[in-house]
């Protein structure tokens, strides 16, 4: 006869073996992903660290002696100077990002009506075309010789073309360009989701609508202007396309750096270690977001 330590015993075993039964079956489940994860994810990251932690000797040549002279090179001379300015210009992207995208989003979700889709088509579509094209385009507007300055020298406005491109108002510009889209979609899908009862509340609480916005929307819609960051600064740091186009010999941005490093130079460690860094910014932004944002803003930036 089982006494009640023995029925006990059994019952703490059963629930063991039910937890390793469960954790199995969620490691079954879950090693595509995982598996994907390493392979896509963590090993280059690992294989950029090796690269980052070594020396490089005349013509490019890979030494295999370990240092930490290249990452140390990161945060001090020129390096830290062209990564701080693209975190910068990245931090100035997403402000006015969140300054043009909010009120756009906000009139879609509250005033578009049976219009909302036309509108989120036309936000949509320019992404469909080609990025190079699209900032091509935007440079064939903003030349010398493009289409605003021939307009406004034709109506007198102007006695000589306006010099846009090639300058800091330029890059960032063609950022907030190609990265707006992805700040309004996130902000929209915030916005759409509010509930209207707890605004209803708030007025009539006596909230005015000014108040309404701070202390109702805007803090509700929080998870959705997170969101919309994690898509817009975290490219927006390595962005090297922009700065080669719009900025050309005198902007460049820690992106850029990376590539002539990696092609011109030739020197991967140096280039290895700058890319380090770029990742180890996107796992500081992404904390940031789980901390402040936590699992709402995840969700809408995916």
């Amino acid at each position: 006869m089982q006494t009640s330590d023995d029925i006990l015993a059994s019952q703490a075993q059963a629930r063991k073996r039910e937890k390793r039964r469960l954790a199995l079956d969620i490691t079954a489940y879950l090693s595509p992903i995982i598996l994907i994860v390493v392979v896509f994810v963590f090993a280059p990251l690992a294989i950029i660290l090796f690269f980052a932690l070594l020396k490089s000797g005349p013509y490019g040549v890979i030494v295999y002696e370990l240092t930490f002279e290249n990452i140390m090179a990161v945060f001090g001379g020129g390096y830290g100077k062209v990564f701080m300015k693209s975190v910068y210009l990245a931090f100035q992207t997403n402000f006015l990002c969140i300054l043009f995208g909010y009120p756009i989003a906000y009139y879609v979700a509250r005033f578009g009506g049976r219009f909302k889709v036309l509108w989120i088509f036309l936000i949509i579509v320019p992404s469909w075309s080609s990025y190079l094209i699209r900032l091509y385009a935007l440079k064939t507007l903003v030349g010398t010789k493009g289409t605003i300055n021939t307009l406004l020298l034709n109506l007198g406005l102007i006695s000589e073309p306006i010099q846009i491109l090639y300058t800091n108002f330029a890059v960032t510009m063609a950022l907030v360009f190609a990265w707006l889209p992805f700040m309004i979609l996130p902000i929209y899908a915030a916005l759409d989701g509010l509930d209207r009862s707890v605004l209803e509340a708030a007025a009539d609480l006596g909230a005015n609508p000014f108040r309404r916005f701070f202390r109702v929307t805007l803090p509700l819609t929080r998870g959705g202007l997170l969101a919309g960051s994690i898509l817009v600064f975290i490219p927006t740091v390595g962005e090297w396309l922009v700065p080669h186009i719009f900025g050309g010999s005198k902007i460049m941005m820690a992106g850029s750096l990376v590539a002539h490093k990696f092609t011109a130079v030739g020197n991967i460690p140096q280039g290895s270690s700058l890319a380090m860094m770029l990742a180890a910014t996107l796992v500081l932004i992404l904390y940031l977001i789980i901390k402040w944002g936590g699992r709402e803003a995840l969700e809408r930036s995916l």
